[in-house]
């Protein structure tokens, strides 16, 4: 047989992987070394991986000499210790960026440009733009000579195989949370269009480039560099994108009651270092049907919110019929002053005239629900101040009022369960959180939603029972019967063990300089119910999330290295003797 120097150099990487060792050996390149790594080539520079670590090997970067031997050893055939192994398969991410960022950049343009998000009355997988997205997920997965599987347009299955049996599951998600076209303004005024990546200074605008089109795109270039390089894996991987994981969620159940599941499984839908433990999803949906407004003044006709349960908007905006738009604006606007005043001064609320009517708007700062305190919730001040008008300005009473004295009521400019008082928290995973989000309105009810992120401490039948008994006593009280609908899942909490998991903590860390300790997070995953199930990135803890929210964002810098550690940590999974 055959063997060219490359494939013989990728066989001894993997014969001296699968040597016996038991500690986990740190890759001796910093970020600040990898910095000036960066800076030295470019992707005009390199033809491939070989080339790039001989011409790395002969180049003055600070610190060659400490990487020369695991180069040289590389390069020569021979056996790696564990320590210059991580060092390759560190130099193969660097490489990776190097030669594909501006091709992975562009890809992410192209993906943001397929408008995937949920049409009502069509199922997804129905749904043009999710037809046209796995067309264009299989067209690259098949120019990088890699398996594609469409499964009934559920899930995209991109495989790269290994020599052994087991496959670790990489999750990312095709589809994105609704937008509304007029919030996606800068404060400078520039207009954005969600379905088209703008780049403005390091940020890359656009809806899907933080949640979640940038994990497809780095899964897929990572599997492209390793099996170009001919680098041997002792397991298989398997990119799974999933196209229902921001509405239903039966895509991927759909996926594996026909295929098997991955032993291992990583999400790229979260936060770095190493997320071992998710908040169980709930929502509590309040549906106040629809009656003949009573009393004096003006009526409220309709009220904007989050277009999905998991999504916190910029603005709120309520529509109010009268027959003196101007004083009633007037009045709102004097109102609305006070209002912002004596709760936080951090919002706004705008009252003017439109046409016949009188358009309330509240303006907050958008927020995944999972990080209700990176926002503030203008639906909840909507609510509340509405609530509040008593005495002030006169409104006739309808679903909608009723509605507001719901949340003000129960729920007020609290996040934490405090006011309904079911709030509690977990030493690790952090408090419950509850975030009126969702408004909807038909020709029978206003529904209205709070989300809810919970930790482990309190079981899903015990809390459902607490705010149903609370719910139910305050009903009876104010004499207003909303019907609810409630659903709480089981947070995810995993004991982090074994090799993969050590080596997931050090390239994770060791490229982003973090602490060497795992993570926790609000947001659930498509990994939640997933043996070895685990967050793996994208996003930094200590940085706002963007994904959800209005002008959603990833910088270049944070989706370049983005395809440098998960291009390592594929390579280095890939040949570790034992998860």
């Amino acid at each position: 047989m055959d063997f060219s120097l490359k494939h013989l150099a990728a066989t001894t990487l993997m014969l001296a992987s699968l040597s016996s060792f038991t500690t986990v050996a740190q890759a001796n390149i910093t970020p600040q070394h990898s910095a000036i790594i960066l800076k030295t080539f470019s992707d005009a520079s390199v033809t491939d991986f070989r080339q790039f670590l001989a011409a790395l090997a002969k180049s003055d970067v600070a610190k060659t000499d400490e990487l020369g031997p695991a180069i040289s050893a590389f390069l020569d055939n021979k056996p790696l210790d564990p320590e210059q192994q991580n060092e390759i398969h560190r130099l193969l991410g660097l490489y990776a960026r190097v030669k594909y960022g501006s091709a992975a950049t562009e890809t992410l343009r192209e993906l943001v440009a397929i408008p995937t998000v949920r049409v009502e009355g069509v199922a997804q997988h129905d749904n043009p733009e999710f037809i046209k997205i796995a067309e264009k997920i299989k067209g690259l997965a098949q120019s990088f000579n890699l398996n594609f599987r469409n499964i009934d347009n559920r899930v995209y299955e991109i495989s790269l195989e290994g020599s052994g049996e087991e496959v670790v599951g990489i999750h990312a998600h095709a589809d994105v949370v609704p937008v509304t076209p007029e919030n996606w303004v800068l404060k400078d005024g520039t207009r954005l269009d969600p379905f088209k990546v703008t780049l403005i200074g390091d940020r890359l605008y656009g809806r899907g480039t933080e949640d979640d089109k940038n994990g497809i795109v780095v899964a897929l270039y990572a599997m492209k560099v390793i099996k170009e390089e001919k680098l041997p894996l002792a397991r298989n991987f398997k990119l799974l994108v999933d196209t229902t994981e921001e509405t239903t969620g039966d895509a991927i159940p759909y996926y594996f009651e026909r295929n098997p599941t991955p032993n291992y499984n990583l999400a790229l839908d979260g936060g770095y270092p190493v997320v071992i433990a998710e908040k169980g999803y709930g929502t509590v949906m309040a549906s106040f049907a629809k009656r003949k407004a009573q009393g004096k003044g003006a009526e409220i006709t309709s009220m904007t919110g989050g277009m999905a349960t998991n999504q916190i908007p910029s603005t709120s905006v309520a529509t109010l019929v009268t027959d003196k738009p101007a004083q009633l604006a007037a009045s709102l606007q004097k109102a609305g002053a006070d209002y912002v005043k004596h709760n936080g001064g951090n919002f706004d609320i705008a009252a003017k005239v439109v046409g016949k009517d009188v358009k309330l708007t509240v303006t907050g700062v958008s927020a995944h629900s999972s990080e209700p305190e990176s926002g503030v919730n203008p639906v909840a001040r909507m609510l509340d101040f509405i609530n509040g008008l008593d005495g002030k300005v006169a409104l006739k009473h309808n679903a909608i009022t009723d509605a507001a004295r719901y949340a003000a009521d129960n729920w007020g400019l609290d996040y934490l369960g405090s006011q309904l008082g079911v709030g509690f928290a977990d030493d690790f995973m952090g408090p419950l959180t509850a975030s009126l989000t969702y408004v909807g309105l038909d020709d029978k009810a206003f529904k209205l939603a709070v989300n809810l992120r919970v930790p482990k401490g309190k079981s899903p039948e015990t809390l459902k029972s607490e705010i149903a008994g609370k719910l139910d006593a305050w009903s009876k009280k104010s004499k207003i019967a909303p019907t609810f609908d409630y659903s709480i899942a089981e947070p995810m909490y995993r004991n982090p063990e074994g090799e993969w998991v050590k080596a997931l903590l050090a390239v994770a860390t060791e490229n982003l300089g973090m602490k060497h300790e795992f993570g926790t997070s609000a947001g659930a995953t498509s990994v939640h119910e997933l043996p070895n199930g685990v967050q793996f990135g994208l996003a930094m803890p200590d940085v706002k999330y963007t994904g959800h929210n209005d002008n959603e964002f990833k910088t270049t810098e944070q989706f370049l290295l983005d395809l440098q550690i998960v291009t390592e940590m594929m390579g280095r999974i890939g040949q570790l003797p034992k998860l």
